[in-house]
């Protein structure tokens, strides 16, 4: 190629060109020599109360999104789905849909435990229905997770019933406002912010995560070896979810401000979901998480045990594997 260029450019054309490779050829070496900076890990969520600190965080500029960023999906369902897909680092879940990943053969660890619901998830019906009995062949929404299943599951086994009592229905979160209003279902099984809109709309509490007290945790978890390659990375989104956690402690009226956009309730109602919720500090977090038998992973291994009776797991999954990064 060179050879033709000679024979049809003039001296100092030549040169020109002569140039101008070098000089892209110094770029290409200068651009080579660079450290490559890494892309930020996605995190995915869904709106919940228990996961907005995340985004609090962001809105204070405590989470550097070159580090973390955060990807918001509508329901649970699809941020399993997308996790599953391998296009998401990590991921805020329920303990049992973590533990649904594990026993799909996903390898995955807790990093930390965001939140233990205390009343936040609950079912829901009709004004005037007294109990969960009046729901025996009855339309009930549910979201076709690990949550929505082991809650509902729960709930009728305390209640004495069955699933043969019931009409389920398939519905991810962002339906199940809309569904309950046009008459679809009679009942749903849901949490925050739709569980205070529907209050509001006179629909009456039958069940609440209260009566099965430590069983729905939500937990940030990663792919399997993000710890030993992003250590500095997960350490920043642990700093910027407990400093989000000060704030909020501290600056409750100008916290639930910055998160009204999202969760689209006024800022009393927000700060009242967290009557719903316990959220764990760092010690908190430590006696959940570390040490040879930590208290987490006892709730996880009786979680399972409930899980595989109700047919939400097809066997027995070793739930140690959770707990790969707090040795």
């Amino acid at each position: 190629m060179m050879i033709v260029w000679n024979s049809m450019l003039g001296a100092g054309s030549l040169r020109i060109l002569r140039s101008l490779i070098l000089a892209i050829g110094t770029l290409f070496l200068i651009a080579a020599c660079e450290p490559q900076r890494s892309s930020p890990l996605q995190l995915g969520t869904n709106v919940w109360p228990g996961y907005e600190p995340l985004y609090l965080a962001r809105s204070l500029q405590l989470l550097d999104e070159d580090q973390i960023r955060l990807v918001e999906f509508v329901s649970a369902s699809e941020v399993m789905r997308q996790f599953r897909n391998h296009h998401l680092d990590i991921a805020a879940l329920t303990l049992d849909e973590a533990i649904i990943l594990l026993d799909a053969g996903q390898e995955i660890e807790i990093i930390m435990v965001l939140d233990v619901s205390d009343g936040g998830d609950v079912i829901l019906g009709r004004a005037g229905t007294r109990s969960m009995a009046a729901l025996t062949g009855k339309r009930i929404g549910v979201e076709n997770t690990a949550l929505g299943a082991y809650t509902l599951s729960r709930a009728l086994e305390i209640r004495g019933m069955s699933l043969e009592d019931i009409i389920p229905v398939a519905l991810e979160v962002n339906e199940h406002f809309d569904a309950f209003m046009a008459g679809e279902v009679d009942a749903v099984v849901t949490f925050d912010p739709v569980r205070t809109r529907l209050l509001a709309q006179g629909a009456v509490e039958l069940f609440s995560s209260r009566e099965i007290p430590g069983e729905i945790v939500d937990v940030l978890v990663a792919r399997k070896g993000i710890a030993g390659s992003h250590p500095e990375a997960l350490q920043h989104v642990a700093d910027a979810w407990f400093g989000a956690l000060d704030y909020l402690q501290q600056n409750p009226e100008s916290a639930a401000s910055l998160m009204q956009g999202r969760l689209k309730l006024a800022p009393a109602e927000i700060l009242a979901t967290y009557n719903q919720l316990q959220l764990p500090d760092r010690a908190g977090n430590r006696s959940l998480l570390v040490g040879e038998a930590p208290a987490l992973l006892q709730t996880a291994a009786r979680l399972s045990e409930v899980m595989i009776a109700d047919q939400l797991i097809k066997e027995s999954v070793d739930v140690r594997a959770l707990f790969g990064g707090h040795d």
